[in-house]
């Protein structure tokens, strides 16, 4: 066991990062809700209550138009761990202008305060309230969709998870962008063709150790969909669009996860982003346009106009 994966090291490295990410909140939210300014901010919040305390939600609506829209739920990334859900503003903006459709921001719990498997579980429950109380609030619940990047592509594998094993019938899409899909295998283990990938295995020591209360959750369906422990049948979970970046060291366990849905018919389509790595659009304004128009465009096209 490296220093990193002691628990009570990483809870404090952890603890560390948030109070860090806390005071810089202010400024780094200014910057979030400047990018892209051709997407307009139409933003407002509610609360979700689930059975893992209340969950606050930003919601990005688009320009009001004949039809009621589709929803798309947000989860954000961050390694389990951070809980900035402002990261994802740009996201939310281009999702609500391009695809024509209500955006879900959740500000879901974290690690180590929220150790797995409440993020998944809440996760699903905001998916199970946006679809039932659509019409309070101005959305089609009937044409939902979930995605998320990173951590928040696992936590929107697992709510699809649960939607087949529930029944699978809330879930039109699901969207995971460069997710986080197997964790039976550190950090340090997984290939980069560049010498210093942005997810260093610290990190993922951290996170991992943070967010799992022992290697055996490690090996959950929720927690690992592309690791060869889980052999089930995915036949019928939400057709998905995968996106991987080239330099990412999760790129590879994205791809596994892609193939498998592909086997099902699950697969929509695998986008790989050439010559960026990990969390690229966090810093890059003209890749996350390009990205997020694609994402669009298949929300559009999944959840396609009201009746």
């Amino acid at each position: 066991m490296t220093f990193m994966r002691r628990p009570r090291v990483a809870r404090l490295v952890a603890r560390s990062m948030q109070a860090g990410m806390a005071l810089a909140a202010g400024r780094a939210t200014r910057r979030a809700h400047a990018r892209l300014p051709e997407y307009p901010r139409r933003a407002g919040s509610l609360t979700v209550p689930t059975s893992h305390g209340p969950a606050r939600v930003t919601v990005h609506r688009p320009e009001p138009g004949p039809r009621t829209p589709a929803v798309h739920v947000n989860l954000h990334g961050g390694g389990f761990v951070l809980g900035w859900t402002d990261m994802d503003d740009p996201l939310c903006r281009v999702l609500a202008a391009e695809a024509g459709a209500v955006v879900l921001n959740v500000d879901y719990a974290v690690a180590p305060q929220h150790p797995f498997p409440t993020p998944p579980h809440q996760a699903y429950e905001v998916v199970r309230w946006a679809a039932a109380h659509g019409g309070d609030h101005g959305w089609d619940g009937t044409r939902l969709t979930v995605g998320g990047q990173s951590a928040g592509g696992s936590l929107a594998a697992a709510a699809a998870r649960l939607d087949l094993e529930g029944g699978g019938s809330l879930v039109t899409l699901q969207v995971l962008h460069y997710p986080s899909l197997d964790l039976t295998v550190r950090t340090e283990d997984k290939p980069s063709p560049v010498a210093r990938p942005m997810l260093r295995p610290w990190m993922g020591e951290v996170f991992s150790t943070c967010y799992l209360p022992g290697p055996e959750a490690g090996r959950d369906r929720l927690a690992s969909p592309a690791a060869p422990t889980d052999t089930a049948d995915l036949t019928g979970i939400a057709p998905a669009v995968v996106v991987v970046a080239e330099h990412d060291v999760l790129r590879e366990e994205g791809v596994r996860y892609a193939e498998r849905l592909e086997r099902v018919g699950a697969l929509v389509a695998l986008h790989e982003v050439r010559g960026r790595d990990h969390g690229y659009d966090v810093g890059h304004d003209d890749a996350a346009r390009e990205t997020y128009r694609v994402i669009a465009g298949h929300l559009a096209r999944a959840t396609g106009p009201a009746a």
